[in-house]
């Protein structure tokens, strides 16, 4: 477990192909996305939080700080980082945060060490993760310094994209592999119906 690092689960967003609502509270297994998601998550990192607008009380049972974004509209997954960053250089000792999706319930049980691993080896890096040829841009290790920058990006040059500020910034890609027993992307997320069924058939024949 590091407690060197803040972790972020980015829980918010507009769901709009799901219907509207919070993805990451929709129900899977014995609990929630969001259950599985921590269930990964939570055990590789001491300090954690939750990124989400709205009422808190809708994420109380879990336990956790829950950040509104600190900047005005809908800003998108991009804002959700800058209120942890934000949120971590002022109330912890970390100087990084590793944000994960809250839609992603099968993600890397290695993911926060080896992004650390690879930021170690790139100082002042973003480290993002990467599987089959795909860069995940929400799932990144992001130095509490580039907070200013990142809100500059974000509220002077109204510039929404997760991607363009990391290719800004430089980062240092981390490819994490395809489960071979299953043909299982680790970043596999919800975005549909068909999508969350598809993650209980894949979470049962786990735990079967």
């Amino acid at each position: 477990m590091r407690r060197d690092i803040a972790g972020i689960v980015l829980a918010g967003g507009q769901s709009r192909r799901m219907g509207g609502g919070d993805k990451s509270l929709l129900p899977l297994g014995s609990g929630s996305v969001l259950d599985q998601v921590l269930s990964r998550f939570g055990p590789q990192i001491e300090t954690l939080a939750l990124s989400a607008n709205g009422d808190p009380e809708r994420f109380s049972r879990f336990g956790l700080p829950v950040l509104a974004d600190t900047v005005e509209g809908f800003a998108g997954p991009l804002a959700g980082i800058l209120a942890g960053l934000e949120w971590a250089a002022a109330n912890t000792p970390c100087r990084a945060v590793v944000t994960a999706a809250g839609d992603t319930p099968f993600l890397p049980l290695d993911l926060v060490d080896r992004l650390a691993a690879a930021a170690g080896e790139h100082p002042g890096s973003i480290a993002v993760a990467s599987s089959a040829g795909r860069l995940h841009p929400t799932f990144a290790l992001w130095p509490t310094k580039c907070r200013d920058a990142l809100r500059h990006f974000l509220v002077d040059e109204d510039n929404r994209r997760v991607s363009a500020f990391i290719e800004r910034h430089g980062h240092v890609e981390v490819e994490f592999p395809v489960v071979q027993s299953t043909g299982l992307d680790p970043f596999f997320n919800i975005n549909v119906p068909d999508d969350l069924a598809e993650a209980g058939r894949l979470l049962q024949s786990m735990t079967s």
